[in-house]
């Protein structure tokens, strides 16, 4: 990406994964950049085991569910700014709909839905089943600005080396 023109769809993709891959719990679980659109990003979380909470019933625990809704609504964060910034989330309503269940993948798409001087708004929704929704999230981000904002962050994020995973 050239640093006089706007990151591609593409170059977005390379910045969000790099982004996830940087979180410990999101690299060890193997959560992977799905889709990448003008308006949502979507997240794709692979079937693994240690996603389980009730192995009794084969139930995801609710707290990966919240996680996955919160990384993807942060990411869309990061997408929905002029610039990237350092925007911890302010607050989190997650809204369960039915459970989510052994072996499937789970996918997590977010979109920022307003962006103010002091917060971005977004809302998510997460599935299994195309058209199921297992959950949806609310999330709220505080904006911290450019002083708060590490120099380097967006060089780091759509840098051209390959991240080790």
């Amino acid at each position: 990406m050239s640093p006089r023109t706007a990151p591609s769809l593409d170059d977005w993709r390379r910045a969000l994964t790099r982004f996830v891959k940087v979180l410990p719990h999101c690299r060890e679980l193997g959560l992977e950049v799905h889709d990448v659109t003008a308006q949502s990003i979507c997240l794709r979380q692979p079937w693994h085991d240690d996603l389980l909470g009730d192995r009794m019933r084969g139930l995801v625990h609710g707290g990966v569910l919240t996680m996955l809704l919160d990384t993807a609504c942060g990411s869309a964060v990061l997408r929905g700014l002029p610039a990237p910034e350092v925007c911890p989330t302010l607050d989190l309503r997650v809204d369960h709909y039915r459970p989510a269940v052994v072996g499937r993948d789970i996918f997590i798409e977010a979109r920022v839905v307003r962006v103010t001087e002091s917060v971005v708004f977004t809302e998510g929704s997460l599935w299994q089943v195309p058209e199921k929704p297992v959950a949806r999230g609310i999330g709220n981000f505080a904006r911290l600005g450019d002083r708060n904002t590490p120099h380097g962050l967006v060089e780091a994020l759509f840098a051209d080396e390959v991240l080790d995973a």
